[in-house]
């Protein structure tokens, strides 16, 4: 079992990569925009959707390269060279005018990749040091700081406006100054984060015996339908948050971003307390956020301003935050022994998501503005007829456990099939 100090590092260290994620999207266009006078505005959607898409790849490609490592070197090492990666290339981008921008591209994949270190890693580690009893509270925990970490992004450009006022004579900060004081205030959270994991991780697994020796109750979905459903709401998510980026002001769309943040934050609340992911059926909670995503994006489409805007982005977020808890949570029942490679097979189906999302949204938005979003609507229709038509692709399986040391054999308890509605 983990300690809670322990339990608290990971947690934080997940916070701190989503909050250099979140914090450095709103002052993105600013930022190419003073670095290429001249630029168009589709160029710098364009721009955005693929350092945004890069990233992303960087994610697809290190996940399962990261995931496999983990299993056979240790997860806690991997955890610190992620970490140590992450923190350096965003250093390495104080520097635009060296790097060029070429060098920019190349420095977000490579946070990407790094990333890819971190955060499946971390759900690998709590999947395999917590009992099967408490994995729900603990993803929902998980994801909580994760969206606490996008969440405190935007405040996080409010910290080095402040920072940057103090330093200048004239307390007037710039695009181009505001997110070089984003990325060292990113590089420090993220660097405290793998100081105090350095001196509270476990060398070694602390209850895989326990987990073991107990009748085990692991679920797991079919492996395919949760990479694709994981890859598409990922595709849709890095979609609409690229439209809110592209389609307000830095100052609304960093509003927008922080309500989804609540919005999904509020959703992880409500399945921590209530424990729905293991009282309701994996299937209809997937389907209703499908469905009200699909709600949300056709308010956004529709054109109107004001509230409706806010409603859009609650519902579409609301929905999103329902599915993506109950995909790691059934991938959560994998094998010890595979759940680093299982994991990391998730986020790249994210990142590869995420990637596409990014390119089209950046190319969708740029050439049909507000309408991009019923457009994202498509993918999430899909699923839902998949959802409803391939019922046994959401089957939900309780697996004996591997035989105990001490028992020589099997548990008694057999392995079932409970359809997942």
């Amino acid at each position: 079992m983990l300690r809670a100090v322990q339990l608290a590092w990971l947690a934080g260290s997940v916070f701190s990569v989503s909050a250099g994620y979140g914090a450095l999207i709103p002052v993105l266009p600013g930022w190419l925009t003073s670095m290429l006078p001249g630029i168009s505005y589709i160029e710098v959607s364009k721009h955005v959707g693929f350092l945004s898409g890069v990233y992303a790849a960087g994610v697809l490609l290190g996940a399962p390269l990261w995931g496999i490592a983990s299993d056979r070197v240790g997860r806690g090492r991997i955890l610190l060279i992620g970490l140590a990666g992450y923190v350096i290339s965003q250093l390495l981008l104080l520097f635009p005018a060296i790097v060029g921008l070429v060098g920019i591209y190349v420095l977000r994949a490579a946070t990407g990749f790094f990333v890819a270190a971190v955060v499946p890693v971390v759900a690998a580690l709590v999947a395999e040091h917590t009992p099967v009893e408490q994995r729900a509270r603990r993803f929902a925990w998980l994801g909580a700081m994760s969206l606490l970490g996008f969440l405190f992004g935007p405040a996080l450009i409010e910290v080095a406006n402040g920072v940057g006022r103090l330093l200048l004579v004239d307390g007037v900060v710039n695009t181009a100054l505001s997110a070089k004081l984003v990325l060292v205030l990113s590089a420090l959270l993220g660097g405290m984060m793998m100081l105090g994991l350095a001196g509270t991780l476990p060398s070694s697994p602390v209850v895989e015996t326990a987990v073991q020796t107990k009748p085990a109750s692991l679920v797991r979905a079919q492996p395919t339908a949760l990479l694709w459903l994981s890859g598409v709401v990922m595709f849709v998510l890095a979609g609409f948050e690229l439209g809110l980026v592209l389609q307000q002001s830095p100052r609304h769309a960093a509003l927008m971003l922080a309500e989804c943040s609540l919005v999904m934050l509020g959703v992880n609340a409500v399945l921590f307390v209530t424990s729905l992911l293991e009282k309701r059926a994996a299937r209809t909670l997937i389907g209703i956020g499908l469905v009200l995503a699909i709600f949300g994006l056709t308010v956004l489409a529709a054109g109107r301003s004001g509230a409706w805007m806010y409603l859009g982005v609650s519902l579409t977020s609301a929905g999103i935050g329902l599915v993506l808890p109950v995909i790691t949570y059934l991938a959560a029942g994998a094998a010890p022994n595979s759940l680093g490679a299982v994991m990391g097979g998730l986020a790249a189906a994210s990142g590869l998501g995420q990637t596409l999302g990014s390119a089209a949204g950046g190319w969708l938005f740029g050439v049909l503005a507000q309408h991009s979003y019923g457009w994202l609507t498509l993918p999430l229709m899909v699923m839902l007829i998949l959802l409803l038509v391939r019922s046994g692709w959401w089957t939900v399986v309780a697996v004996a456990a591997a035989p105990s040391p001490k028992s020589g054999g099997m548990t008694s308890e057999p392995s079932a099939t409970t359809p997942a509605i």
